[in-house]
């Protein structure tokens, strides 16, 4: 159903567009636009999706996960790599609590919604090969509207003297523009507390009450930019695969995610859990080292493998008999300034199984709660310092043509208020360190940090800390 609520059909228009902009670039153009967005990276099938002023915005008190299954028909067989229109926006951790009956960390120094989705009946679209598009949802009320909106997006797109516009944004990134440097802090408190809050899990282990829960640090700092920004900074320097900025008046993310959630095409549904980690060297020598280290490392083997095994049995649960599956090894990635273990799960829904059930059977993602999934969740709330916002829910969007796409929200920098936080952290299993496992939440969050022009300072923490 479209977000009218009635059956109307739509019918996909995709015209070509005569512009270089890079997706950074095209999404600086938006920026006076309403609820401006920008997808990058792999995104239904790689390219970035671009778009603003969306036909609704979906209340705080609505179903944010059945609002996903509400999509209009569209006629034919559109272009495979079309996307066209649909929600898009985020879903938070504090989600839940609503999926499951799980307590929440109480203390929030700063707050997003729960979750932000918006329908767009258009979007701009750049394929693979790097041509942009005008895609549209149209419908017969929309098609007048629709069309004055593919030539004012045009006018965007052309620089004053009526050439095509080219190249960057200004090129200075987000800490250049601030009034101050832009650092992301851990307090001494912050610090000290992950630790203890680590030796507490792997007691809680030892114990029996679960076998892993993610544990993660907050790391504060201030901004006066927008995730727009945050974005353009970042693409001058890494690539991540799923990559997104959503810039709103109650709150903007921008993420620099590695890990897919969740992508469905048709019935076709995988995953991509990341459990994993170590820091790579620039040094090719000693990063084939650490390497070797790492896929020789049972700690790391064993966060992977209970992970792997909790979303078999989370897909498991929408999918038909039988048809989960899962390598037998994972593979391993390079990412900025890490390498990580992952798998591909996949599955074949059910019949009848739309986008609102697989997120009720699989949120939030297995990789940053834990197994069991419930008593992790109970876990975290009990020893986390700071309750989690967008951080380790999921960001993307569901359309009619192009399916779900959703990421894992890690590596996401949040922003509210003139605030900025990033979240940080990893699995603990029965042998974790608890000061290795602060040094790893810290190797996590210094690339991503590094990518938008700022640092990361720990004012005191454990002497290998950082």
């Amino acid at each position: 159903m479209p977000p009218d609520g009635t059956a109307a059909c739509a019918r996909l228009l995709r015209e070509p567009l005569d512009c270089s902009l890079t997706p950074a670039a095209a999404l600086t153009r938006l920026r006076g636009e309403r609820l401006p967005f920008a997808l990058t990276g792999a995104w239904a099938g790689g390219g970035a999706i671009v778009g603003s002023d969306p036909v609704r915005v979906a209340a705080d008190d609505e179903d944010p996960f059945g609002l996903l299954d509400e999509l209009p028909p569209v006629e034919g067989r559109p272009a495979e790599q079309a996307v066209g229109g649909g929600w898009f926006g985020w879903l938070g951790y504090r989600l839940s609590a609503r999926v499951e009956r799980v307590p929440l960390a109480p203390l929030r120094p700063a707050t997003l919604p729960e979750f932000h989705l918006a329908y767009y009946d258009n979007v701009l679209r750049m394929d693979p090969q790097g041509r942009w598009w005008f895609e549209a949802l149209v419908t017969g009320e929309r098609r007048e509207a629709l069309a004055a909106r593919r030539d004012h997006l045009a006018r965007l797109l052309y620089d004053r003297a009526g050439r095509p516009a080219t190249g960057r944004d200004d090129g200075q990134g987000p800490a250049a523009r601030s009034r101050e440097p832009l650092t992301l802090r851990l307090s001494a408190d912050d610090a000290a507390h992950h630790v203890a809050a680590v030796a507490e899990c792997t007691n809680r282990i030892a114990a029996g009450e679960i076998f892993q829960a993610n544990l993660c640090v907050r790391l504060d700092g201030r901004f006066d930019g927008t995730a727009a920004d945050l974005l353009g900074a970042a693409l001058a320097r890494v690539n991540p695969p799923y990559a997104a900025a959503f810039d709103t008046p109650r709150g903007s993310v921008a993420s620099l995610s590695p890990e897919l959630f969740l992508r469905r095409r048709g019935r076709e549904v995988v995953t991509g859990p990341i459990k994993g980690t170590i820091v790579r060297d620039e040094d090719p020598a000693r990063a084939a080292a650490a390497l070797a280290r790492l896929t020789a490392s049972a700690k790391d083997a064993a966060e992977h493998v209970m992970i792997v095994d909790l979303m078999r049995n989370d897909l498991g649960r929408v999918c038909e008999y039988g048809s989960v599956v899962a390598p037998r090894v994972p593979t391993a990635e390079p990412h900025p300034g890490l390498w990580h273990l992952v798998s591909r799960v996949s599955g074949r829904l059910r019949a009848g199984i739309g986008d609102g059930r697989l997120l009720l059977a699989t949120f939030p993602p297995g990789s940053v709660t834990g197994a069991p999934k419930v008593q992790s969740l109970k876990v975290i709330a009990a020893l986390e310092r700071h309750g989690r916002e967008a951080y380790t829910g999921a960001i993307g969007f569901a359309s009619p043509i192009a399916g779900l796409e959703l990421n894992v929200a890690i590596r996401t920098l949040e922003l509210a208020g003139g605030r900025l936080w990033l979240g940080a952290g990893g699995g603990i299993v029965a042998d974790s360190d608890p000061r290795r496992e602060l040094s790893e939440a810290l190797a996590k969050a210094r690339p991503i940090a590094a990518a938008v022009g700022g640092e990361v300072v720990v004012e005191a923490a454990p002497d290998d800390a950082g």
